[in-house]
C-alpha cells in the first residue's frame, strides 16, 4: 500500500467539501478520481500533498515514499532550454557519472592498495549507477521530449520563450522523469494533442509507481485506470474497473439509491404523521409514544437525494433552412505564415448531415483552416467552396458572443424574439437548464454552462453548418455528455476540432486527419480511424521493401494493371447508369401508385407494388456491386 485515507474531512467556513473520505491506493495501482466541478477533487490532492490540512481524519503513507503532483496551472519559468531543464532531474546521476570519470583519471599511475581502493570505489559506484538505471537518462529525456510533442529542434528552445501550454508540458515531463512512488495528475491531457495523449497513456500504463488521475478525458481514463474513486455529496465511493465500467455501474447504483431515498422519505413522512396523530390524542401514554418515535426518527441515518444525471436530449433540433448535399469542398488548400508552412495541397469534402471531426497534431493548422473557411484568413493557395444554402454557425472556446449581464432566458429570448416562452424553455431544457436555472445570470455560469448556452444559441440560429473549435475544452464530464446528446440530435452538418477521443467516438460519422501534405478521410468514428491507421501503418523497413518491390514491376505488368483499372472504371460507370435508370423507373411507379386511377384498383396496385419490389431488389444488388468495385 502506498496511500491510505481514513475518515478525512475538510470544510471552508460552513461549506463542507469532504466528509469522512476513506480509501487506499496500492503500489503500481492506476486510479481515476471522478466528480463534478466543485466536488473537491483538487482539494483532496492538496491535502494528500500537505498543501492543505484536513480538519479531521488521517493520511497514511510509507515513511520514505515520494509524491509528484501535477496541477492544471503548473508552469516552469527558466532561462534553460527544454532539454537542459529536464536534465536537472538527473543531477545526482550526473554527479555520480562525473565521479566515475574522475576515478578513471586517477587510476593511471596508481598501484597497490591505493589502486585497489580506487577500483573498489569505482566498482561500487558503477553498481549503484546500474541499479538506478543511470546510463539511460539521456534516452529517457529524449523519449519524454518526443512523447510530449516537442521536436528535436524545439528541445533547444529556451523555456521563457515558450507558450503557457508548452511550459506546462515541460513541467509534466519533468515530473514524469522524477518517477515518484505516487503520481497525482490533475488534468494532465489538457495541453496535449492526440498523439501525445496516446504516448502518455502507454507511459502511465507501464509506470512502476502508483498513479491517481483527475481527468475529463474519458477515453484516456478507459485506457489507463483500473479503479475509479468518485466524489459525490462530500463522500467517496470506489468502483473496481475503468471509466466505462464506472459509468455503467453508476447508472444502476443511482437508480437503486433513488428508490432507497424515495422509500425512506415515504417512511419518514408516515412516521411523522403517526407522531402528529399520537400528539393530537393528548394523553400521557400517547405523548410518550410520540416522543419515543421522534427519538427513533432522529437516529435514522438520512439518505441524501442522489444528484440528477443529465437527461438525454429529447429535442431534435432541425435547421430552419436545409443546405444542399455538398456543404464544403476544400481543393488543394495551402497555408503558411512567412517561412512556417502549416499544410500544403489539402483536399477534403463535407456532405449534408455529416458530423466530421478534424484531428491532427498541435500546430498543424486546424484552427487556421477554420479561419480560412470563415473568411477570417486568406489561404496561400488553393480554394474552398461552400455549397448551396449553406449558413455557418461558429462556436469558439471563449463563447465571446454571450452577454454576461443577461440571464440565460433573456439571452435566448432577445436573440430570437419570435420564439414563445414555452419554445425557449423546451430548448433550454434540452441543454439541461430547467426551472429557475433559466434565470441565472450568464456571468455566474461555469465554463461548461456557458458552452451549453452558446451551443443552444447557435442551434436555434439560421445556421445549418456548425463549425466548432474545441467545444469540450475545460468542460466537466456531465457537460460533455450534454453536448454529445445535443450534437447527435442535431439534424444539420457539423465540422469540429477536438482532442477528446471519447467525444469523437460518440459523435463523429467521419474523421479528417490533417497532416502537412494531405488530409486523410476515414468514414467512421475514432475507433474505426484507429483500426484503419493500424492496418495502414508500415514500419520503415516494410515501407522500403514495398518501395523496392513496386519499382521491380516491369512495364508490361504496369500496362496490365492499367487495363484492369480501366475495365473496373467502365464497370462502375455502367452500374451507375443502371442505378440511375432504375431509380427513375421506381420513381415513376411511385407516381403511379399515388394516382387516383391506380389507388382505386387493388389488382393494379398489387401488380405495380410487386414490380416495384423486384426493381428495388435489383437496385440493392447493383449498390452492392458498386460498393465492391469502388473499394
Amino acid at each position: 500500500m502506498i496511500l491510505a485515507l481514513n475518515n478525512v474531512s475538510k470544510a471552508f467556513g460552513t461549506d463542507v467539501v469532504l466528509e469522512n473520505i476513506s480509501f487506499h491506493i496500492e503500489d503500481k495501482e492506476k486510479v481515476a478520481l471522478i466528480g463534478v466541478n466543485g466536488a473537491g477533487k483538487s482539494t483532496l490532492f492538496k491535502i494528500i500533498t500537505g498543501e492543505l490540512s484536513q480538519d479531521s481524519g488521517e493520511i497514511v503513507m510509507p515513511k520514505n515514499a515520494t509524491i509528484g503532483y501535477f496541477s492544471q496551472n503548473l508552469e516552469i519559468d527558466s532561462q534553460k532550454s527544454i532539454y537542459a531543464e529536464l536534465l536537472t532531474v538527473f543531477k545526482p546521476l550526473m554527479l555520480m557519472e562525473q565521479e566515475l570519470r574522475d576515478l578513471e583519471s586517477q587510476m593511471s599511475g596508481k598501484s597497490g592498495s591505493e589502486l585497489e581502493e580506487i577500483m573498489n570505489r569505482y566498482s561500487a559506484l558503477s553498481h549503484k549507477m546500474e541499479e538506478l538505471d543511470g546510463y539511460s537518462y539521456q534516452s529517457k529525456i529524449r523519449g519524454v521530449i518526443k512523447g510530449l510533442g516537442f521536436s528535436e529542434e524545439e528541445s533547444t528552445q529556451k523555456i521563457n520563450e515558450l507558450s503557457g501550454g508548452q511550459k506546462t508540458r515541460v513541467a509534466l515531463g519533468k515530473l514524469l522523469l522524477k518517477e515518484p512512488d505516487l503520481l497525482l495528475l490533475d488534468e494532465p491531457t489538457n495541453h496535449l494533442d492526440i498523439e501525445a495523449i496516446n504516448w502518455l497513456e502507454e507511459f502511465l500504463k507501464s509506470y512502476k509507481g502508483a498513479v491517481v488521475i483527475i481527468s475529463h478525458d474519458r477515453y484516456f481514463l478507459d485506457k489507463v485506470v483500473k479503479k475509479v474513486i468518485e466524489l459525490e455529496n462530500r463522500k467517496a465511493k470506489e468502483y473496481f474497473g475503468n471509466y466505462s465500467y464506472y459509468a455503467e455501474k453508476k447508472l444502476v447504483d443511482r437508480e437503486i439509491a433513488y428508490h432507497q431515498y424515495i422509500n425512506q422519505q415515504k417512511e419518514i413522512k408516515r412516521q411523522e404523521e403517526v407522531i402528529k396523530k399520537l400528539k393530537e390524542f393528548n394523553r400521557e401514554k400517547s405523548i410518550k409514544r410520540a416522543e419515543s418515535r421522534e427519538k427513533q426518527l432522529e437516529k435514522i441515518e438520512r439518505i441524501e437525494a442522489p444528484e440528477n444525471l443529465p437527461e438525454k436530449m429529447r429535442l431534435s433540433i432541425k435547421p430552419v433552412k436545409e443546405s444542399g448535399n455538398d456543404v464544403l469542398n476544400v481543393e488543394q488548400l495551402s497555408m503558411a505564415f512567412d517561412e512556417n508552412e502549416l499544410f500544403n495541397n489539402i483536399s477534403f469534402e463535407v456532405k449534408k448531415g455529416e458530423k466530421v471531426a478534424l484531428i491532427g497534431r498541435n500546430g498543424i493548422g486546424k484552427t487556421t483552416l477554420f479561419k480560412i473557411i470563415l473568411s477570417k484568413l486568406k489561404a496561400k493557395s488553393g480554394t474552398f467552396k461552400l455549397g448551396a444554402n449553406v449558413i455557418i454557425g461558429y462556436y469558439d472556446q471563449e463563447q465571446s458572443d454571450l452577454n454576461l449581464n443577461k440571464t440565460i432566458f433573456d439571452e435566448i429570448a432577445d436573440s430570437y424574439p419570435t420564439l414563445t416562452k414555452t419554445q425557449i424553455r423546451n430548448v433550454l431544457a434540452a441543454f439541461v437548464f430547467t426551472g429557475d436555472e433559466v434565470f441565472k445570470k450568464i456571468s455566474t455560469l461555469s465554463g461548461g454552462e456557458k458552452g451549453r448556452v452558446a451551443l443552444a444559441k447557435i442551434m436555434l440560429s439560421q445556421a445549418n453548418f456548425l463549425i466548432l473549435d474545441e467545444p469540450t475544452n475545460h468542460l466537466d464530464i456531465t457537460s460533455k455528455e450534454i453536448l454529445e446528446n445535443a450534437l447527435k440530435s442535431y439534424e444539420g452538418t457539423i465540422l469540429y476540432i477536438s482532442h477528446d477521443r471519447y467525444f469523437i467516438n460518440s459523435t463523429a460519422t467521419k474523421i479528417v486527419e490533417l497532416t502537412k501534405t494531405k488530409a486523410n478521410t476515414y468514414l467512421g468514428n475514432y475507433d474505426y480511424y484507429l483500426e484503419k491507421t493500424k492496418e495502414n501503418t508500415l514500419t520503415e523497413v516494410e515501407t522500403k521493401e514495398a518501395f523496392e518491390t513496386e519499382n521491380k514491376i516491369d512495364w508490361k505488368k504496369q500496362k496490365e494493371l492499367q487495363a484492369i483499372q480501366r475495365k473496373k472504371e467502365n464497370q462502375i460507370k455502367k452500374i451507375e447508369e443502371e442505378i440511375s435508370a432504375l431509380e427513375e423507373e421506381i420513381s415513376s411507379l411511385d407516381t403511379l401508385l399515388s394516382s387516383q386511377e391506380v389507388c382505386t384498383n387493388s389488382v393494379r396496385t398489387r401488380e405495380i407494388f410487386e414490380q416495384k419490389q423486384v426493381l428495388e431488389e435489383k437496385l440493392e444488388n447493383l449498390f452492392e456491386q458498386w460498393e465492391e468495385l469502388s473499394q
